[in-house]
């Protein structure tokens, strides 16, 4: 008996065609995630030229960025001499002016604001108050949350207080109420919107 056998070379081919099909081949594998950033939020490339220019005594301020504090250099002027209670008025008033004035066009691109309005004064201590005592023309707990942390967190870091390295500052408003320690935590910094800085009456003059 004779056995035919077909021709296998078709098939062969077939076959060979169907493994090469599952194999894995090389590719290139696309990169392009877009452009890189051309600037950190919060960290302007170089301070302002006209900060860097200004006369004065070196000084930080918190401003807003995103949800967050973030401090800057900037510059405020303060007369020599003087007693110490006038020169801590007069560092608060100047701190206060950078903090109610527009931020640089640098800061502005980094994505700085301010929420400190304009006009609100500062004095010192009245009668019976703490000597460390900065009186704000409108109540603290008027403030809005991020502007009372704006105002907090930039005095307790400057020689507007006492400098006993609390991060505290003492407040009050032009009614005569008693003045209270305002703390600028961590936290604070963090998240100014939902932490509003903690703060305790104060009653020793």
């Amino acid at each position: 008996m004779t056995v035919r056998r077909l021709p296998a070379l078709p098939g062969l081919v077939v076959l060979a065609a169907l493994l090469a099909g599952c194999g894995i081949r090389a590719t290139e594998v696309p990169t392009d995630y877009g452009p890189a950033p051309s600037r950190v939020r919060c960290s302007p490339a170089e301070p302002d030229v006209s900060t860097r220019a200004a006369p004065g005594v070196p000084v930080r301020v918190f401003l807003l960025c995103g949800s967050s504090l973030a401090a800057v250099d900037r510059t405020v002027r303060v007369p020599d001499g003087g007693a110490d209670s006038e020169r801590r008025v007069l560092v608060a008033e100047g701190l206060l002016d950078q903090l109610t004035a527009p931020p640089s066009a640098a800061e502005n691109e980094a994505g700085y604001t301010t929420d400190v309005g304009r006009g609100i004064t500062v004095a010192g201590p009245r009668s019976g108050d703490p000597e460390d005592t900065l009186r704000l023309g409108v109540e603290p707990g008027d403030l809005t949350s991020y502007a009372l942390a704006q105002v907090v967190c930039t005095f307790s870091d400057s020689a507007a207080t006492e400098g006993d390295g609390d991060d505290s500052v003492v407040l009050a408003g032009p009614a005569d109420r008693p003045a209270r320690r305002y703390v600028c935590t961590d936290e604070v910094r963090a998240r100014p919107g939902s932490n509003e800085p903690p703060s305790s009456e104060v009653t020793d003059g």
